[in-house]
């Protein structure tokens, strides 16, 4: 599903990501743990296609095929979806026409047929209220007005719409009180299924209560330091990351 392979990152002049290697199996969910500044968002960036994250070495794999050499919207075809961990506000565009225009572009180029306007309200409707967000909400200009948490139920009803064949979720609890949370664990579950995957990035262990991953990876200092089963985030939340700051 997706493998990276001795991704090394340079930000600024700055080398970020520093030879990291990760290895995501269809069917699995992963997280990825760390300090501020271990890389995190750097390497969802990365994988994404975000302007200014350009590997200088290294591959990206989905499915067997290095996106790296790919523009984000042809990585979004591919099955590539990220959620933001500060989603962005669109004024001017409405939210219906804005994801309806964005999943019919991304069925064209995978040589599908797009999704009729009536097919598309009902789906919409339906997939709105399971991630908390009523018609009113749907009908306004693209995450304006949004609180923290709506945006990211908004980002919610995207991944739903979607339905994305690699998911990587950033700091997507980020601000999230408990009713949210629990919003974004069912959206990911009902998700889950042998032909797709996650990777979640997070700084605590309180949103994999609803998202259970197979793996727990430590990342430090730009690099994978450790890799483990679930218990390895209540072992994360007990003891810190400082002994993998120093490692690294």
């Amino acid at each position: 599903m997706l493998k990276i392979d001795n991704l090394h990152v340079a930000v600024g002049g700055n080398e970020i990501i520093k030879g990291l290697t990760l290895k995501v199996p269809k069917g699995e969910v992963h997280a990825i743990m760390g300090p501020n500044g271990s890389g995190k968002s750097t390497l969802s960036y990365t994988v994404a296609g975000r302007d200014g994250y350009d590997a200088s070495e290294g591959s990206v794999m989905l499915n067997g095929e290095n996106i790296l050499e790919m523009d984000p919207d042809e990585r979004a075809a591919k099955g590539l979806f990220l959620s933001f961990q500060h989603p962005m506000e669109i004024p001017g565009v409405q939210t219906m026409n804005f994801i309806r225009t964005a999943l019919n572009a991304q069925r064209k180029a995978r040589g599908e047929d797009e999704m009729s306007a009536a097919e598309f309200l009902k789906t919409v409707r339906e997939k709105a209220r399971h991630v908390g967000l009523d018609d009113a909400k749907i009908k306004r200009q693209f995450n304006v007005g949004f609180s923290g948490g709506e945006k990211k139920r908004m980002e919610m009803l995207q991944m739903a719409m979607f339905e994305p064949r690699f998911a990587i979720m950033d700091e997507t609890d980020s601000g999230l009180d408990i009713d949210a949370l629990k919003m974004v664990g069912e959206v990911v579950n009902t998700l889950r299924g042998p032909e797709r995957g996650f990777l979640v990035i997070t700084h605590y262990q309180r949103l994999l209560d609803y998202i259970r991953p197979d793996k727990v990876h430590v990342l430090a200092g730009g690099q994978i330091v450790k890799s483990g089963g679930p218990d390895l985030a209540l072992e994360l939340e007990k003891s810190g990351y400082e002994q993998f700051i120093k490692a690294a």
